[in-house]
């Protein structure tokens, strides 16, 4: 008989293999240190003492113009100015282009896929979102997990997401310079994040009211969702606590942007505040002339300084992203896709892939002039980080990373739009919000119709832009727009509401939903920051 390995057995060769995987990144992230993320130049030869080749970086040399006729593809460090000794051995080496980048992709990605396969094989059909992770019954695997990937990894980034939006805000105010010309970019910004959330809304309310998923929903799945979300205390309690209504949610918006301390806001880990007191501040930067001059050289060298460390994080990023897929995968299963919740699951994602691929896309190709998809190729690693991340704010120093170096970004334009847009620019969320609110009154047979879902396309809108960039952030400002449209049916004379707990229907689903709409919003983001990009330039 095949012999099976035991759980304890199972656990044990998981540990194992996380401690190797995190070791060799350790060490990748030692080299991107050095070499910054750049592609490095090595010429290889045979190494006698050790009989195995020795490589020897030869990327900062200066180049040295080389005839036509020496550049074939044999001519070994042509154009390169080497050492005699280097240049002496040169016929027996071969020169190779070793690109950090693509081996980052490959890892990233493989921790996507193997985060999944493991999270799969660790799922623990008896667990419910109600227990702890103390309860699965694969605790020790579960636990390992999590904290790979949320203490240290999710650690790390936000370690430097606050140091990082405080300098790159201040830095691109005060290299706008006229404080006029920051009026039009920032106006343009928020007309760019408001006008895609809507657009996102509308689409959600289309096809949501097309393939009407809720209909399949049964009097005993209501039942159940209800009893979820009564036992689920930390969703019921974040809701309790979440603003009401409209007004409430642009209060709390305001109130959250003008903190009366931003030390103890800043401690608290809330980035409106330290976005809007780093804009104040480059204002005043800029109009102080010389006298400033210091501080700015400053905050210049403080943002390099964080932009060197976020590319070493960004090396850790393969095994964060496993555990933290792999934690969510073990706990909630990928069964929930084939339940009677996947019609809903269907409609949102499909959603999120036409907003994602078609409508951004032809945004940025119309309006910035750029090739979309080539641009969605050089982003490629900051939407895999929001994929397993789950949080448009933690992959901010990976999106800002990749804006930069690899998109073509200015510093200037991906300074200011970027961590305001990691903020309140959340097109997956708006559509997410309109297409659950929707979906939910289809399955307690709710009816709405004309004013009712204008209504539910503004407030899914207003809704996103006060949610946090953060996990799961769209469920608790989901209750502003059932609040709306509850407020609207009341005025109808024998329309039911729709009742808060009926959330419980999509709670099991949302956290994988989310890893897809926090990869819209990322991807939102950087699309905004090419459009402002070619803005500045041309006007520059």
């Amino acid at each position: 008989m095949r012999k099976r390995f035991s759980p304890a057995s199972r656990d044990r060769f998981l540990t194992r293999a996380a401690r190797f995987i995190a070791n060799r990144l350790i060490r990748l992230l030692a080299h991107a240190l050095i070499n910054d993320g750049t592609n490095v130049v090595y010429v290889t030869r045979p190494c006698v003492k050790h009989r195995t080749a020795m490589s020897i970086d030869v990327s900062r040399l200066a180049p040295e113009p080389s005839p036509p006729t020496m550049r074939g593809r044999d001519d070994v460090g042509a154009g390169l100015h080497l050492p005699r000794a280097v240049r002496h051995e040169a016929g027996a080496a071969k020169v190779g282009h070793m690109k950090p980048s693509w081996i980052l992709t490959v890892l990233i990605f493989a921790g996507l896929v193997g985060g999944v396969v493991v999270g799969q094989l660790l799922h623990d059909p008896n667990f419910s979102l109600t227990m702890t992770d103390d309860q699965h019954a694969h605790a020790t695997a579960v636990g390992a997990l999590y904290f790979v990937g949320n203490t240290v990894f999710m650690g790390l980034l936000r370690m430097v997401v606050l140091p990082l939006i405080a300098t790159s805000v201040i830095v691109g105010v005060t290299s706008v310079g006229d404080f006029r010309e920051l009026g039009k970019i920032g106006s343009v910004t928020l007309l760019y994040y408001v006008g895609t959330m809507l657009i996102a809304a509308t689409l959600g309310l289309v096809l949501v009211t097309t393939i009407r998923p809720g209909d399949a929903i049964s009097s005993e799945q209501r039942q159940v969702a209800q009893q979820s979300y009564e036992t689920n205390e930390g969703i019921r309690e974040s809701i309790e606590r979440g603003p009401q209504g409209v007004i409430g949610a642009m209060q709390r918006l305001v109130s959250e942007i003008i903190p009366n301390n931003v030390v103890a806001a800043a401690a608290n880990g809330q980035v409106l505040p330290v976005i809007f007191f780093s804009i104040l501040l480059g204002i005043v930067l800029t109009t102080m002339g010389d006298a400033g001059r210091p501080i700015v050289d400053l905050v210049t060298a403080l943002f390099e300084a964080v932009m060197k460390l976020v590319h070493g994080i960004i090396w850790l990023t393969p095994v964060g992203v496993f555990g933290l897929l792999g934690w969510t995968v073990a706990r909630i299963g990928l069964g929930v896709f084939a339940e009677a919740i996947g019609g809903y699951s269907f409609t949102v994602l499909l959603g999120l892939a036409i907003h994602g691929l078609i409508i951004l896309p032809l945004i940025c190709w119309i309006f910035a002039r750029t090739n979309p998809f080539r641009y969605l190729y050089q982003m490629r690693r900051a939407m895999m980080t929001a994929l397993g991340t789950d949080s448009s704010s933690a992959t901010l120093p990976v999106t800002m990373e990749c804006a930069t170096e690899l998109g073509g970004v200015s510093r200037k334009a991906a300074g200011f739009v970027l961590p305001l847009g990691s903020t309140i620019n959340m097109d997956g969320t708006a559509l997410y919000e309109a297409v659950a609110v929707i979906f939910l009154a289809q399955a307690y047979g709710i009816p709405l119709h004309g004013t009712v879902l204008i209504l539910v396309v503004i407030t899914a809108t207003f809704a996103a832009i006060g949610a946090a960039g953060i996990p799961s952030a769209g469920l608790v400002t989901m209750v502003i727009v059932v609040d709306t449209v509850n407020g609207t049916l009341a005025s109808m004379p024998g329309s039911p509401s729709l009742p808060i707990a009926a959330v419980g229907l999509i709670v099991g689903v949302d956290r994988l939903l989310d890893m897809f709409r926090t990869v819209v919003n990322v991807w939102g983001d950087a699309v905004g920051a090419k459009l402002i990009d070619r803005i500045d330039r041309k006007r520059g």
